[in-house]
């Protein structure tokens, strides 16, 4: 269990933040990603190219961002159509019952929530109003409007509970 949590920590590492032209130490590099020096040494023996063997070791910005790219890449799960990605379950899955909504955020978007048919946990996904039926075919979906906001209520109290003659 400690590996996997290890593994799916590295995914979160944005490449981009290493600088095409720019070396770095391994200090450095650590730093960078708010890593432990030693997790730049696990890349270093799993495939991440330093510049030569001399010390302070040091490692080109282009193969850095390179190899986090690429192991990034390396995990992704493309979803097939009619599921949705499980954070829970850590694969796609259908929704359960062959339900989803999609709740309007925007003109034409939106995000699509249906509960997991392994776990129940809720998953989401964006995407746009015209592009649903592509995404979810064969699964019962509701198209609900935005949520009401409490600032566009005509009757907003502040303390509805409370009653006036409590109140002395």
């Amino acid at each position: 269990a400690g590996r996997v949590h290890m593994i799916d920590h590295e995914l979160r590492f944005n490449p981009n933040r290493a600088k095409l032209h720019r070396c770095y130490t391994v200090e450095e590099a650590a730093a960078l990603f708010g890593a432990h020096p030693n997790t730049v040494r696990n890349w270093l023996r799993s495939g991440l190219a330093a510049i030569d063997d001399q010390h302070p070791i040091l490692i080109r910005g282009a193969d850095l961002r390179r190899f986090l790219a690429n192991r990034r890449d390396a995990s992704r799960t493309a979803c097939p159509p009619g599921t949705l990605y499980c954070f829970r379950c850590r694969e796609p899955r259908r929704p359960a019952l062959g339900m989803a909504d999609f709740v309007e955020n925007g003109m034409r978007a939106g995000s699509i929530v249906a509960l997991c048919e392994t776990c129940d946990a809720v998953m989401y996904r964006r995407a746009r109003r015209d592009a649903v039926d592509r995404v979810l075919p064969d699964v019962a979906i509701q198209f609900t409007g935005r949520p009401e906001r409490m600032r566009e209520c005509a009757n907003l109290r502040a303390n509805c509970e409370m009653d006036e003659d409590s109140t002395t």
